[in-house]
């Protein structure tokens, strides 16, 4: 089974990258906004509908960055191979979901939601001298900050 991913790669004005903080199964991650490409979706359009669904924010999904070109598996479901596929985006307007400047710094009402749902998520901008693939969990994200951060 193929699990397909599609992220965006938000650098404001200041030079800032934007990652979301998120505790899903118990697990923390850092990772790029994003998520599941559904049936009858393109892929731009997928990563439109995530960050209005996540953020509330309208962003234009630009350039192609990189789509996963090995094996790997779901750090969820080992049944399932992850492809992802990043792009640049750009917000189109003001950022309107609570920023966070300490990682994994979940209100009390996310820390609810996640006792229902098993996850929660918040967001927050890295600095571009303190932004590198360590900055991020998971593995393609780690390949896509190297790329971002050579450029």
């Amino acid at each position: 089974m193929f699990n397909i991913r599609v992220y965006g790669i938000l650098i404001n004005e200041n030079r800032q990258v934007l990652v979301s903080d998120e505790k899903i199964r118990g697990g923390f991650y850092t990772k790029f906004p994003g998520g599941g490409l559904e049936f009858g979706e393109g892929t731009r359009d997928c990563l439109a509908r995530e960050f209005m669904e996540e953020m509330e924010l309208k962003v234009q999904v630009g350039e192609h960055i990189y789509t996963t070109d090995f094996f790997q598996m779901s750090a969820f479901n080992p049944s399932h191979q992850i492809i992802s596929i990043y792009y640049f985006t750009h917000a189109l307007e003001e950022i309107k979901a609570p920023l966070r400047t300490i990682p994994f710094d979940f209100d009390e009402s996310q820390l609810r939601k996640y006792e229902e749902t098993n996850e929660i998520e918040t967001f927050r901008f890295i600095n571009w001298h303190e932004f590198n693939e360590d900055a991020v969990t998971l593995p393609i994200d780690k390949i896509v900050a190297s790329m971002v951060k050579s450029r």
